[in-house]
């Protein structure tokens, strides 16, 4: 008994062995299987696709701007479709920002190749861009005209030309065939350039035309440019263009043939663009303005430091001068009283235009007459800017503005934030008070004009226009400065978009000169409490309408 017991034992013990060595072997192979999924056995039926998953959360990272932003990547298990960060088409150029190693990086710009109706064909019919005299002559030489004769020594000896205010389509488009960062890949590009003569377009049908004619080329470009994959990328708002006019000339208040202008600006592709223009809209924001040509352009940096040497030194006979014409039909003009005194004055200088246009339409005059007065007045004209002011800043002479949106407002890229460093301000109330320019002026001391010289002198590069077919070597003129505001722009707007910031909530179009005085700093903080109170308020508000 005991042995037959013992051996069912021993077999019974076999059994259990067997048993307990299928279960350590299940379990030695099933096991790591369920952990390396990272789910358990009974859960392996709700396991998503590795593979998928991962491709999906791939695409999703969003590629940081600088390198000191923190990458905003979910883990895996948080990713969902509602919070996917998105992915947004301009990252390549954001990335050439941090390639050390590359000079254009951040700077690239593409450049549109339209149809020649939209800039060439207009050269070709140049007689026909100016109701009252032939511009042809003045787009010779890139858009600079025909070279100035020196006979009287008033200018130096390269670099001089008889430039017409209004040719700047030409000049900057021929600039930026210069510009050594282009690009034929558009995603590379820190901004899209497009050469349109919008100017010379606004110009030949601003007399006699009807309202269908003046915006047809506004209205074929927007549609040309809409249907570009370039456009898409961010409904055009890294495009900009230049038109070398005022912005007036763009806003036509109504549809009736009468009024004034195409309405290129309010088209709402152009709203989304940045419009470069010789002045613009103290209560819109889609335009800038950049520096009017004036007869100066070097083709060297040397051609600039000899010119500003000599201004510094010239002997100045007049404390102030004027060149310009009354404007009898504007009641609101102080062009009159300002004629009338330096008529009165010893110490003023008048080149009167109204009599004898020929002098006024001589650079030569204007220039020696700019070069021996220590202030140039610069009252508001047709509108409220005048090439004079620039003429005038390339002389040497300190200009003496009457309102804030004859330059203050206007060229805040190309402008010191402070402008009683470089130039006199005389409220218009003040002339029609019959408040003595003479005796405002000879108050300052000498070395308060000498500082204020050279602060003029100083500008005079950022206020010029290189010529076209060469480029300056160290020194930044208009054309770079206005290149590389678009730029920080564009860069600006397309870094905020990744990082989900929204500046402009608080943003009231019609206060837009106020936000470009602003320093970069305050731009945030400003904008929600509407730009806040300003000395220049009463010059921009809007008569209150009768009730």
């Amino acid at each position: 008994m005991e042995k037959g017991s013992g051996h069912v034992f021993q077999q019974s013990s076999i059994c259990v062995f067997g048993l307990l060595c299928a279960l350590f072997w299940f379990c030695l192979l099933y096991s790591p299987f369920g952990v390396f999924q990272g789910r358990t056995f009974w859960s392996s039926s709700l396991q998503i696709s590795p593979t998928s998953n991962q491709s999906r959360i791939q695409e999703s990272i969003p590629i940081p701007v600088v390198s000191h932003e923190p990458e905003n990547v979910e883990s895996e298990s948080a990713v969902s479709p509602s919070k996917t960060p998105k992915v947004f088409p301009f990252m390549k150029a954001l990335r050439t920002i941090d390639n050390k190693s590359d000079p254009c990086g951040g700077r690239y710009v593409y450049v549109h190749d339209l149809p020649s109706r939209f800039n060439e064909d207009m050269v070709k019919e140049c007689g026909g861009i100016n109701r009252f005299f032939d511009m042809c002559k003045f787009i010779n030489n890139s858009g600079l005209g025909p070279p100035l004769e020196n006979t009287e020594g008033v200018f130096s000896v390269n670099g001089w030309y008889a430039t017409n205010q209004f040719t700047l389509d030409v000049i900057f488009r021929n600039r930026m065939k210069q510009y050594e960062c282009l690009t034929n890949d558009s995603s590379m590009a820190a901004a899209i350039f497009v050469p349109f003569y919008a100017g010379f377009d606004a110009s030949r049908y601003l007399w006699g035309y009807n309202t269908s004619v003046r915006d047809a080329a506004s209205l074929d470009l927007v549609d040309w440019l809409q249907n570009r994959d370039e456009w898409k990328v961010m409904n055009g708002k890294d495009h900009f263009l230049v038109g070398g006019r005022i912005t007036w000339d763009f806003r036509r208040l109504s549809n009736k043939d009468t009024d004034w202008g195409n309405n290129f600006l309010f088209l709402p592709a152009s709203k989304n663009m940045s419009v470069l223009l010789i002045e613009s809209s103290p209560f819109n924001s889609n335009d800038f303005a950049i520096p009017y040509p004036t007869y100066f352009h070097p083709s060297k940096d040397s051609d600039v430091f000899t010119w500003q040497n000599r201004m510094m030194k010239l002997d100045r006979k007049w404390l102030f001068c004027f060149a310009g014409a009354p404007r009898p039909g504007n009641p609101k003009s102080i062009r009159s009283l300002l004629i009338d005194q330096c008529k009165n004055s010893n110490s003023g200088k008048l080149l009167e235009c109204g009599n004898d246009e020929s002098k006024c339409h001589s650079p030569s005059n204007i220039m020696k007459m700019f070069q021996r007065s220590v202030f140039c007045l610069q009252p508001p004209g047709d509108s409220y800017t005048r090439r004079s002011a620039f003429d005038s800043i390339l002389a040497g002479c300190i200009p003496v503005f009457f309102h804030p949106a004859s330059f203050y407002t206007q060229y805040t890229w190309h402008l010191p934030k402070k402008y009683t460093k470089y130039s006199i301000f005389i409220p218009e109330d003040d002339i029609r008070r019959n408040i003595s320019i003479e005796q405002r002026l000879g108050q300052i001391d000498s070395e308060t004009v000498k500082m204020m010289r050279k602060e003029v002198v100083d500008l005079i590069p950022r206020l010029i226009y290189a010529d076209p077919r060469s480029r300056l070597e160290s020194l930044k003129d208009a054309f770079d400065v206005s290149v590389e505001a678009v730029i920080n722009k564009v860069t600006k707007l397309r870094k905020d978009l990744v990082a989900g910031r929204r500046n402009n909530g608080g943003f009231i179009e019609e206060l837009s000169w106020k936000y470009a005085l602003l320093e970069e700093e305050e731009e945030e903080e400003e904008v929600e409490e509407s730009a806040g109170v300003h000395e220049w308020d009463p010059f921009f508000s809007k008569p209150k309408q009768q009730t």
